[in-house]
């Protein structure tokens, strides 16, 4: 199990579960180090005053902050002040219908997990694990972890007790200054795109879903190690705005029907039209005729391939 991040108790009323805060994402990035070009050493960063040209260490550290085009220095001592204070609870401050909580509002997830194996612990928290699940409601609450204070919700997920951080509702940003389109559209877009969405709409299956950059950078390290020759592919160019909207509707619903990919425009039966076709639509043909390469093509290489195969 991930190391434990916070150590406390999941408090309503009078019931106090004590529980451990452990996160429930896995960082899986590729993280590199900085290196000079020159003789692959290290890079470090340091800290450097740009009135003295020297380094400077962390005790001699200041925080400023402009405010009204004016800087305000502000002490150690006067940002501990207005530090929250330190608890080892997580206090319950309501019950929602998880339906209501907005997914805007969900920042980083965590496991909530029993502190200890008594028998008490573990009956208040299995009682907690069912009667949330049975009510399917979510608790809101609030905790603090090292200086800050979380606003979090609290559920179930598989049996287990889970936390989310949120943002609170002035971090959100109101859609009022966003453009969102102009004149209404038509019933009969309004139709087939509703038709499209019932088309496309499936179950959720996380597993299905995979990071393809990640898995791209995977194979350009291997690559880099066995010392083979890494080439970019070219740029694509910006797809332009849709000319025909009610055409671009129905063909989308026409591919999606036919189970093609749902970019491709009309085929025909052979090669010519495959200028016509988006980079999709044009890898789907590659992996069918196994064209060795495909996944690091252009659109270009891929339709000279596909003309060659």
């Amino acid at each position: 199990m991930a190391r434990s991040l916070w150590s406390g108790s999941l408090s309503f009323g009078l019931v106090n579960v004590p529980v451990q805060l452990v996160t429930a994402a896995r960082d899986l990035d590729f993280h590199f180090h900085q290196l000079h070009e020159k003789d692959k050493a290290r890079i470090e960063q340091r800290r450097f005053c740009t009135e003295e040209d020297v380094e400077v260490g962390w005790e001699e550290v200041a925080h400023s902050y402009d405010l009204d085009g004016k800087k305000v220095v502000v002490t150690d001592e006067e940002l501990a002040s207005v530090q929250p204070r330190k608890t080892r609870t997580i206090d319950i401050e309501a019950f929602v219908d998880l339906a209501d909580v907005d997914p805007i509002y969900f920042d980083h997830p965590y496991f909530l997990v029993p502190a200890g194996e008594s028998e008490g612990t573990m009956r208040a928290y299995r009682l907690l694990v069912a009667v949330m699940e049975k009510t399917e409601r979510a608790a809101l609450g609030r905790f603090v972890m090292r200086t800050k204070e979380y606003l979090a919700a609290v559920r179930v997920r598989d049996g287990a007790l889970t936390l989310t951080t949120m943002l609170f509702h002035d971090e959100v940003r109101p859609t009022k200054p966003i453009p969102t389109g102009g004149k209404k559209p038509t019933k009969t877009q309004l139709d087939n795109a509703v038709a499209l969405i019932e088309e496309l709409s499936t179950e959720w299956k996380p597993d299905s879903y995979e990071d393809c950059y990640r898995e791209r950078l995977r194979r350009v390290i291997q690559d880099k190690r066995k010392r083979r020759k890494i080439e970019a592919p070219e740029p694509e160019e910006q797809p332009s705005a849709t000319p025909d909207l009610m055409a671009a509707l129905e063909q989308t619903l026409a591919n999606a029907r036919a189970g093609r990919p749902i970019r491709a425009v009309a085929e025909s039966d052979g090669d010519g039209d495959l200028e016509s076709l988006d980079r999709d639509a044009l890898y789907e043909r590659a992996s069918k005729a196994g064209v060795p390469g495909r996944s690091k093509m252009s659109k270009k290489q891929l339709i000279k391939a596909l003309s060659e195969d």
